[in-house]
């Protein structure tokens, strides 16, 4: 098979744990790009905080795109354009807010380029760290949201969301997408939004097929595009039922992952573990 894209998931995937991408990994991609290849990022990020790792695979210049927001967005990198945007409206953010009430769990959202929250906590931080956007708190949440957001984060240790998630999943099943970006993350997006959706918006404008399409994650919001892109690709970090569902299992995000599938399917160069 001939590969045209490959998409590739930040945090835990391209980028190792100190947030750079290795040099190994950084060349197969530009290799990559330079036989033609579109290289394609997706993430749970803002747009804002993934400008910085486009510029360094220099996608626009290989006229790629940016697929943020868990798939809510996709930018042109080229000419700055949305092709594709998705909100929740603010009765169901105020909505959201009141069940992380009930449930006990912070919550936050984006307003411009930054992240909102009544409560200063440790997981949104850790958002701000990840995304470098301002954390501002705010007296009300409820009365700080009267425009349409792009999602909403609701923050808890991962044992904590795990029991919401799967109460949320069933209470508000067939209203909104609810995926778990990390494990102290919950996210909520509008019904249907995903970055395997938003891929398949991407690739018919592109006139790709599926078949054509590399993409790799390591959590449970990239699950969606692995199991859409003809080569689904779990991370060797990735959690155990991730892996099960992939078409393949690379190396960790530590150990040039990325790049090893890239120059074993698209460069077709032999692998060095």
């Amino acid at each position: 098979m001939t590969y045209k894209m490959i998409v590739l998931d930040l945090d835990d995937t391209l980028l190792t744990d100190d947030l750079t991408i290795s040099p190994r990994t950084k060349q197969a991609l530009m290799d990559a790009q330079a036989s033609g290849v579109k290289v394609v990022l997706a993430s749970g990020r803002p747009t804002f905080a993934m400008y910085s790792i486009a510029e360094e695979l220099r996608l626009k210049d290989y006229g790629s795109f940016i697929l943020s927001y868990n798939g809510a967005k996709i930018t042109n990198c080229q000419t700055g354009e949305e092709l594709f945007s998705s909100t929740l409206p603010p009765e169901t953010v105020h909505r959201l807010y009141d069940l992380s009430r009930r449930e006990n769990v912070w919550i936050h959202t984006y307003i411009g380029d930054t992240i909102i929250t009544e409560s200063a906590n440790q997981y949104t931080n850790i958002e701000g760290e990840i995304t470098g956007l301002e954390i501002v708190k705010v007296d009300s949440f409820v009365d700080s949201v009267t425009d349409p957001v792009v999602k909403v984060l609701m923050v808890e240790t991962s044992a904590k969301l795990e029991a919401v998630e799967k109460k949320l999943q069933q209470e508000l099943a067939g209203e909104l997408s609810i995926m778990r970006s990390k494990p102290f993350f919950l996210e909520f997006l509008e019904k249907g939004v995903t970055k395997g959706s938003s891929l398949h918006h991407l690739i018919g404008k592109l006139g790709i097929k599926r078949e054509e399409v590399i993409a790799m994650g390591d959590s449970y919001n990239d699950l969606a595009m692995i199991e859409f892109a003809g080569l689904g690709v779990a991370m060797g970090n990735a959690p155990d039922d991730i892996k099960q569902k992939a078409d393949y299992v690379t190396d960790t995000n530590m150990n040039d992952g990325v790049a090893k599938v890239v120059e074993k399917f698209v460069l077709k160069s032999k692998v060095i573990i």
